[in-house]
């Protein structure tokens, strides 16, 4: 059975078996491709600008004022500053300072003390009791031995250094899909708000009516009551919002206030969108997916425990152990490429929800401009006295709504490429 780590680094997995995980693949060359992982993740990490942001020349961001928070620089904030990501930094470089040679040449003298201790203790009774405690150990010392020689735990222990970046990685992410859905949410928090005014006018327009006589107190009483109902909506939205920036400071490490102030969203160009190349992007998804290497590892783990009991129980079709372990691996294998059919699937959705969302961001604009030039047509009414200032205002939050409308499609089409680009240069897929 293949050997998995030391005792350190066991530790490290059980210290970190609370944080979540995403699995992912690299190809057929699994062991390289995660010692490539170890050798470059990390310098990718620290280079490479975000694929949607807009300092996509590499530079250095500007710092952001105190208080706020670009996009531009949040990766960079949260890989600085975040308690989660330094501690994994921290277990990442305690696996990377290994010195394997120092290990095996340890362990061979250890090796070597504990069979001098096994020829001492045989020839007697009590001798043949610590005798076979010592075996148990120097075959167990002897697996890790064989394993750091033949390289087998270098391979552990890359593997797992990409596991730890990939939570990292994970972690910045969630702090950008955080910020989009709290932009999302201020836009929604201004259409609120906006609506909270007409609605304040509609309350005003039907309390005149009520005293004209030309309404009843019942239908007041439900206007007021619209009224009280989405000034309660909009509460409960100021409050979520408070409660995501609180999280957002946090990933920031920055005091906890719940106020702090986003710049917006960068817009997604058409060259960006021009560039995207399903296939070959497809490709690169795979090669950089920690989760399908993940899954590489598990359908490689099931195929040495068949090899290990055929070996055992002699390959014979009748025995019921061989027959079990046979099924057991084809059942990784089935599981392994549904695994690989289903990153695929998500992959290629993806693809699809980012051109249709740029449909509908264009689909949104046209509206925008045919809403602007029903405005400006209200506008020339009003100053010609042929309309209500209530129906220009109108015409007016209908303008807004419409902008709203494309504010919304613009975050909604970054927050899809943004989650592309990280499918595509880091493997994750949510």
């Amino acid at each position: 059975m293949k050997i998995r780590m030391t005792a350190l680094v066991l530790a490290l997995v059980l210290a970190l078996s609370t944080v979540p995980v995403l699995a992912q693949e690299p190809a057929d060359q699994v062991a390289a491709s995660a010692q490539d992982q170890t050798d470059t993740a990390e310098g990718e990490a620290a280079q490479e600008p975000s694929p949607a942001g807009p300092d996509q020349d590499g530079a250095e961001p500007e710092p952001d004022p105190e208080g706020t928070v670009r996009f531009a620089s949040l990766e960079q904030r949260i890989r600085a500053s975040n308690l989660q990501i330094r501690a994994l930094d921290e277990n990442i470089a305690a696996l990377e300072e290994l010195d394997y040679e120092d290990m095996e040449e340890d362990l061979r003298e250890d090796l070597n003390d504990l069979a001098s201790k096994i020829w001492d203790s045989s020839g007697s009774t009590i001798g043949g009791v610590i005798g076979t405690m010592y075996q148990q150990q120097y075959d167990a010392m002897r697996e890790q031995f064989e394993a750091i020689r033949d390289g087998e735990l270098q391979e552990d222990n890359a593997g797992l250094a990409w596991q730890l970046r990939n939570l990292q990685d994970q972690i910045v992410m969630g702090g950008e899909t955080l910020y989009t859905a709290l932009a999302s949410m201020e836009i929604q928090a201004r259409s609120l708000e906006r609506q909270l005014d007409a609605m304040d006018r509609t309350v005003a327009e039907m309390e005149l009516r009520y005293e004209l006589g030309q309404i009843s107190a019942l239908q007041l009483q439900q206007t007021k009551a619209g009224r009280t109902s989405l000034a309660s909506g909009l509460e409960t939205l100021r409050m979520n919002l408070t409660t995501y920036k609180l999280q957002l400071e946090l990933l920031l490490g920055e005091p906890l206030t719940g106020t702090i102030v986003l710049d917006g969203v960068p817009e997604v160009t058409a060259s960006q969108l021009e560039a995207m190349d399903l296939e070959q992007d497809l490709d690169r998804a795979r090669e950089n997916s920690y989760e399908l290497y993940a899954a590489e590892q598990d359908l490689e783990d099931a195929r040495e425990t068949y090899r290990d009991t055929g070996a055992q129980y002699g390959y014979r079709p009748g025995d019921s152990r061989y027959t079990a372990a046979l099924h057991t691996w084809q059942a990784a294998q089935y599981t392994y490429e549904a695994a690989k059919q289903d990153y695929e699937l998500r992959f290629r959705t993806l693809y699809a929800q980012v051109q249709d969302y740029a449909q509908v961001l264009e689909a949104a604009r046209v509206a925008l401009e045919s809403q602007r030039a029903a405005c400006e047509a209200q506008e020339l009414k009003y100053r010609q006295g042929t309309i209500s200032q209530n129906t220009l205002l109108t015409a007016r939050d209908d303008l807004a709504a419409a902008e709203e409308t494309v504010e919304q499609a613009e975050d909604n089409l970054f927050t899809a490429y943004n989650s592309y680009c990280w499918a595509v240069e880091h493997g994750i897929l949510n």
